[in-house]
C-alpha cells in the first residue's frame, strides 16, 4: 500500500485450482500464475502513462524483494512478481477475479462456500491478525475458508466450507458466525464492510451497533411502513438466520435414488452423482447475459427464464427432488429442455460448470425409457443406420426437396417442416478404402454428415494431410463391415445405450492406434469432439481417456504441422465458429492456420 496501487486484490491457492478446472478461465491462469502459490496479489497501477505504470512495477519487485521474496527462493519464501502489462490479458485477469464467487461455488464436492461472514472487515494493520484468528475459528469447527478479494480495505471475502442441507453443519454455520462476529468487534471492524446486512446478518445488529442504534432502526421502521410490507425481516425484526424454513434447501428437501445412464461420478449426490451436477448453479444468472460469448442462446431467442440455463436447472432440481409429477421423464421436463440446442456453451461460460447439454441427454433417456420413439426420433437416431441405404437412392431422397407437395406431406410423420430444406445425399458416398495407407501417423475419422452429405470435405481433407507428407488411413472397424458412428445422432434422441456401443466400437477400433502415439482426426466437431466429452461418461476408464487425449479437429492437428506448403489467398476470409469448437477453445487453432497462409486477411464473426 505505499506504493499507491488502485487496487490489491487477493487470491487464494483454491480459487486457483478451481479456476484451473473451468475452461472459461484456465488459460488467462497458465498465462500468469506461476507454479502453484498458496496466494495470489493482485496489485494494480494507474498512474496515467505506460512509462509511469512500468516504473511502479519496477518499484513493487524491488519491495518484494527487500521483504525477502524471489523465484529462486524456498518454503514461504518462494516468490515475486509477474508483470502483466498486455490489457487483452489485463481484462482476462480483472474477470477472473470479478467472477471470484462463482469460481469458488464451482466446487463438486457436497459442501460449498457459505456466505455469512464473508465482507467483515477489519482495519488493515489488524487484517492478518483476523485472518489467523478466523482461520483458526475454522480448524475449531472442523472446516476450511476460502479467501479473495479487497485486501487493500481489510475486506476479504471468507466463506467456510459447509453443506448447508445437514442440521450439523446448520448449527456450525451459526456457531462460526457469532464467534466471528465477537472477533470482528474485537478489531473495531464492520460485519458488513461491503454488502448489505439482510436477513443473515440483521439479527446480529445489536452486537454491532448497540442496543440505542437498533431501537431507532426500529423506530424509523415502524414510522415509515407500519404495516411490515417494504423487505420484511431486514435490518429490524429479523428471523434467525439459522431458520431453515429460509434455506433454498429446506429441512424437507431431499433427493430419492435414481437410475441415471451418464457418469457423473464427479459429483456427489444420488443418480450417481447427478443431483450434484444439477446443483451446481447457483442462480447466478450468467446465462441471461445478452452480449458477448456464446450462452445461452435459446434465452436470446426467447428471453423466456425456462429457456436459459439457470431455468432448466431449477426445473430439474424440482423433478429430482418430487417437487415436479412425473420428474425427468415428464412432459414438462422434456418441455423445458425442448429449446436447448445443445451447444455446450453452458459448460465453458458457465461459472459453475453447469453442462446442461449433457443433462439433456439424461432428461431424453429417461423419456425414450418411459414412451420410446416416434417416427422422427427414429429418422435421426438411426441415421448412420440406414445412410447407406439412402445413399444408393440419392435420387428418391433428393426428391423431397425438389417436390413441393412432398414437403407437406412428409411433414406429419417426419416432424420435419416443410418449410425445411434436407441436407442433400450424395450419390457418390466416401468409402474407407479411398485412404488406408500402411502405417499410418494420422488416422481419420469419416463422420456420418461428411460422408453421407458433403463427401469431398473428406477426399479434401485426406488430399491436405497427404501433403504434408503424412500417411494417412480412414478409421475403421476391422470386426464388422458398418461404418464407425460417434453416436452424436443417438445421444441426440436419447438413446444412450445404443451411443455407448457405438462409442466402445470407435474405441476398441482405433486403441492400437492410439497406443502408438498415433492422432485421431476429425472434420465434423460435434462428431469429432464428442470422444473428448460424451466418450468419457458412457465408457469411463483409461483407454476412453486416451483417445479423448489423441482426438484432434483438423485445424489443431494442421496448427502443430510446421512447414505446411501454403498457396497464397490474398483475400479476406471470414469465419463462424461452431458451438462445439468455441466450448472446447479450438476455434483459436482454426484462426492461427488461416493465418499462416500468405495474404490471407482473416476476421472471426463474433456470434452465437
Amino acid at each position: 500500500m505505499t506504493l499507491n496501487p488502485q487496487a490489491v486484490e487477493l487470491v487464494d491457492d483454491t480459487m486457483i485450482a478451481l479456476g484451473r478446472e473451468i475452461p472459461l478461465f484456465r488459460k488467462t491462469i497458465n498465462a500468469f500464475v506461476e507454479g502453484n502459490p498458496e496466494a495470489l496479489l493482485l496489485v494494480e497501477f494507474a498512474e496515467g502513462s505506460g512509462e509511469a505504470n512500468a516504473a511502479k512495477l519496477v518499484e513493487l519487485s524491488q519491495l518484494m524483494g527487500d521483504l525477502g521474496f524471489a523465484f529462486s527462493g524456498a518454503g514461504n519464501r518462494w516468490g515475486g512478481v509477474v508483470t502483466v502489462t498486455d490489457n487483452s490479458l489485463q481484462n482476462a485477469i480483472a474477470e477472473y477475479r470479478k467472477s471470484g464467487l462463482n469460481v469458488m461455488m464451482s466446487m463438486k464436492e457436497a459442501g460449498k462456500p457459505i456466505s455469512f461472514v464473508e465482507d467483515c472487515a477489519v482495519p488493515l494493520p489488524d487484517l492478518a491478525d483476523y485472518t489467523a484468528g478466523l482461520t483458526e475459528i475454522f480448524a475449531q469447527h472442523g472446516t476450511r475458508g476460502t479467501w479473495y478479494a479487497h485486501a487493500s480495505v481489510g475486506c476479504l471475502h471468507v466463506r467456510p466450507v459447509l453443506n448447508m442441507r445437514q442440521d450439523k453443519d446448520v448449527r456450525t454455520m451459526r456457531a462460526i458466525a457469532e464467534e466471528t462476529f465477537d472477533l470482528v468487534k474485537k478489531y473495531k471492524g464492520s460485519h458488513s464492510g461491503e454488502h448489505d446486512d439482510g436477513i443473515v446478518r440483521s439479527e446480529f445488529h445489536e452486537k454491532m451497533f448497540g442496543q440505542r442504534i437498533v431501537s431507532a432502526f426500529e423506530q424509523i421502521k415502524n414510522r415509515f411502513d407500519p404495516n411490515g410490507v417494504m423487505n420484511p425481516g431486514k435490518i429490524v425484526n429479523a428471523p434467525a438466520m439459522d431458520d431453515r424454513r429460509l434455506f433454498r434447501y429446506g429441512q424437507d428437501y431431499s433427493v430419492p435414488e435414481f437410475e441415471t445412464t451418464l457418469d457423473w461420478s464427479a459429483w456427489p449426490g444420488s443418480g450417481g452423482g447427478f443431483q450434484g451436477a444439477v446443483e451446481m448453479c447457483n442462480n447466478n444468472g450468467a446465462c441471461r447475459k445478452l452480449k458477448g460469448g456464446v450462452m445461452c442462446p435459446s434465452f436470446r431467442a426467447t428471453r423466456n427464464e425456462r429457456d436459459v440455463t439457470r431455468g432448466r436447472a431449477n426445473t430439474l432440481r424440482f423433478a429430482i427432488s418430487g417437487q415436479m409429477p412425473g420428474g425427468l421423464s415428464s412432459d414438462a421436463m422434456l418441455d423445458t429442455m425442448k429449446y436447448c440446442v445443445s451447444c455446450k456453451a453452458c459448460a465453458r461460460e458457465c461459472p459453475t460448470g453447469v453442462d446442461m447439454a449433457r443433462m439433456k441427454i439424461e432428461v431424453l433417456s429417461a423419456k425414450r425409457k418411459k414412451d420410446g420413439l416416434t417416427l422422427a426420433d427414429k429418422l435421426i437416431a438411426y441415421l448412420p443406420r440406414y445412410a447407406p441405404i439412402a445413399a444408393k437412392v440419392a435420387w428418391l431422397m433428393n426428391l423431397r426437396n425438389k417436390i413441393g407437395p412432398s414437403r407437406k406431406l412428409l411433414e406429419g410423420p417426419t416432424g420435419i417442416s416443410a418449410r425445411s430444406d434436407l441436407p442433400v445425399w450424395s450419390s457418390a458416398p466416401f468409402r474407407d478404402a479411398e485412404a488406408q495407407d500402411n502405417d499410418p501417423q494420422v488416422l481419420l475419422f469419416a463422420d456420418v454428415f461428411n460422408r453421407y452429405f458433403e463427401p469431398e470435405n473428406l477426399r479434401a481433407a485426406v488430399r491436405v494431410l497427404r501433403a504434408t507428407g503424412l500417411r494417412v488411413a480412414v478409421a475403421r472397424d476391422k470386426r464388422s463391415d458398418r461404418d464407425l458412428d460417434c453416436g452424436r445422432t443417438l445421444l441426440a434422441m436419447g438413446c444412450v445405450d445404443e451411443a455407448r456401443h457405438e462409442a466402445q466400437r470407435v474405441i476398441d477400433a482405433t486403441q492400437e492406434a492410439v497406443a502408438k502415439g498415433v492422432p485421431v482426426v476429425g472434420l465434423e466437431p460435434s462428431s469429432i469432439l464428442t470422444f473428448r466429452d460424451e466418450f468419457t461418461g458412457l465408457c469411463p476408464g483409461s483407454e476412453a481417456d486416451s483417445l479423448s487425449d489423441a482426438t484432434h479437429t483438423f485445424e489443431e492437428f494442421l496448427a502443430n504441422q510446421p512447414d505446411l506448403p501454403l498457396k497464397p489467398f490474398d483475400r479476406p476470409i471470414y469465419v463462424h465458429g461452431h458451438c462445439h469448437q468455441k466450448a472446447y477453445d479450438a476455434v483459436t487453432p482454426m484462426l492461427d492456420l488461416l493465418k499462416r497462409i500468405p495474404g490471407a486477411q482473416v476476421h472471426m464473426i463474433e456470434s452465437g
